[in-house]
């Protein structure tokens, strides 16, 4: 078993890597953090803040960024990119984590998404990771996590998002 985060850097998602380092303070699952990069779509790296303006897509650039902010918050975890097409149709980032989440066995999935609770028009991808039934989603919705005493004794939240 493990505890399974999509990761691409933004806010939510690293909030929802401490809140999964957090949980595995008590479960003791390992935590493993799966980032989806497109190949080659510069316009989406430089959206996610993986690349400068400027700077033309360097796959090793964006996996060594990801993999250093998530060694940042939860050294212990475990790291995977998968590439997609760089015009990969939708659904593919999501149907990727899915798949990593099965191969994991994952117990629970650790999604950021901040249109959790509100009636969308478009399927996202956290919608979609967190349709599959093979295990549990904790949806983080805020970037400033809520308190939960016990995990924060075991995993202070505050000092690793700060």
């Amino acid at each position: 078993m493990s505890l399974v985060v999509p990761f691409d850097g933004s806010p939510l998602s690293q909030a929802a890597l401490v809140r999964a380092a957090q949980f595995d303070t008590v479960l003791n699952e390992g935590v493993v953090v799966v980032s989806v990069i497109p190949q080659g779509n510069t316009n989406y790296a430089r959206e996610k803040g993986w690349i400068d303006t400027g700077e033309q897509f360097d796959a090793e650039a964006v996996v060594t960024h990801l993999r250093d902010a998530v060694a940042e918050l939860a050294p212990d975890a475990e790291f995977r990119h998968v590439f997609v097409d760089r015009y990969a149709p939708r659904g593919t980032i999501a149907g990727r984590i899915r798949r990593v989440a099965r191969e994991k066995d994952a117990s629970i999935v650790f999604v950021g998404s901040d249109n959790a609770g509100r009636v969308v028009t478009g399927i996202t991808v956290g919608q979609s990771v967190a349709g599959d039934g093979a295990y549990d989603t904790f949806v983080v919705t805020r970037e400033e996590l809520p308190t939960i005493e016990a995990l924060d004794e075991a995993l202070p939240a505050d000092e690793l998002l700060s």
